[in-house]
């Protein structure tokens, strides 16, 4: 297949202007390669695409593929992760991972939250602060968890997220309100923590693995924070678990493939889950667009954990969404779409 390759180049980013915070979900140069080499390695022809406004240049000339592995983060706006993929939709391009509803709900971690409660997963209790006024209408019970409501990449997790007054709640809502916008806020989880990576989607939905993260003592207290996630070699460990050996890890992935089937994730991705007071894990939030970097990103470093090579990994992607979209392309659309 002759297969595109849709990204957020963070060197753009960094050079317009951007800081190094905000432009922490975009990809490394070594990743665009490395996901690059694995589309060669694997039989096929890797077309590099960019971003979303290079990928509107690249369809107004004319260009198409038989498929888009798709690892574009997108720029603005709650829902940036599925431009990319509606405009792929509206042009009949199968791509890889999930659709743009999928990708608009993973990353607004209300809905996401709201979407598998409803299909019966455990998640904390919460409440979305929208200006800071709204701080007093928050009836929870303490500790809480703040981050912003539509990051990733754990932007706006700090030492500082973990509140246990009112006043608290209201300096550090104040500070990520300015900074990023809504917040959420969520009664804390102060037990174990794993990230179960999974492939596929719907019934054929399995668990490639879980890792327990596990912060070392030079680690920021508290949480998988944005300095410890990019500092991680020194302050975490990623130990892998056994659900055959641990009954807790067992009911994470079992949660945590309900979770997938539930905001309708495809290919592969991560749910991350966070265990209670009494130790039953409970669902903080997924990613259904996963990081990729061969050496830094929790899902590839789960498959190295297990002995299944990078190459192995995207090609699992790659023939989930051959599966699962049939080749289907703009000619099987009608022919009036096909001459549009």
């Amino acid at each position: 297949m002759r297969i595109g390759l849709t990204y957020d180049l963070r060197d753009d980013y960094l050079a317009a202007g951007f800081s190094p915070e905000q432009a922490a979900e975009f990809d490394l140069p070594d990743t665009i390669q490395a996901i690059e080499e694995a589309i060669r390695q694997l039989g096929h022809e890797p077309v590099r695409i960019g971003n979303i406004r290079q990928l509107v240049q690249k369809l107004a000339a004319g260009d198409r593929w038989e498929l888009v592995f798709n690892i574009a983060e997108g720029c603005f706006g709650t829902a940036r992760e599925s431009q990319v993929p509606a405009l792929l939709d509206a042009f009949c391009i199968p791509y890889t991972f999930a659709d743009p509803l999928t990708l608009a709900i993973g990353l607004d971690k209300r809905l996401a939250k709201l979407t598998v409660a409803a299909a019966g997963v455990p998640t904390p209790a919460f409440a979305v602060v929208f200006s800071l006024a709204e701080c007093e209408s928050v009836k929870l019970q303490g500790p809480l968890f703040l981050k912003p409501l539509a990051e990733g990449t754990s932007k706006g997790i700090s030492a500082q997220s973990v509140v246990f007054d009112r006043g608290a709640l209201y300096r550090v809502c104040r500070v990520l309100l300015e900074r990023f916008g809504p917040v959420l806020v969520e009664e804390y989880l102060p037990g174990r923590e794993f990230t179960v990576g999974v492939l596929g989607g719907g019934k054929e939905t399995e668990v490639l693995g879980t890792l327990e993260i596990i912060l070392r003592p030079e680690a920021e207290a508290y949480a998988y924070s944005y300095r410890n996630k990019q500092e991680y070699a020194r302050c975490v460990e990623y130990r892998l678990v056994s659900s055959e050996a641990d009954p807790v890890v067992r009911l994470a992935e079992e949660l945590a493939v309900l979770a997938w089937q539930a905001v309708g994730g495809q290919d592969a991705g991560r749910v991350d889950l966070r265990c209670n007071p009494a130790g039953e894990p409970q669902f903080l939030e997924l990613n259904p667009l996963p990081g990729l970097h061969p050496q830094h990103s929790d899902l590839p470093m789960l498959a190295t954990a297990l002995g299944i090579p990078y190459v192995h990994l995207i090609g699992r992607i790659i023939d989930s969404a051959v599966r699962r979209t049939g080749f289907q392309n703009a000619s099987s659309c009608g022919p009036a779409v096909a001459r549009l």
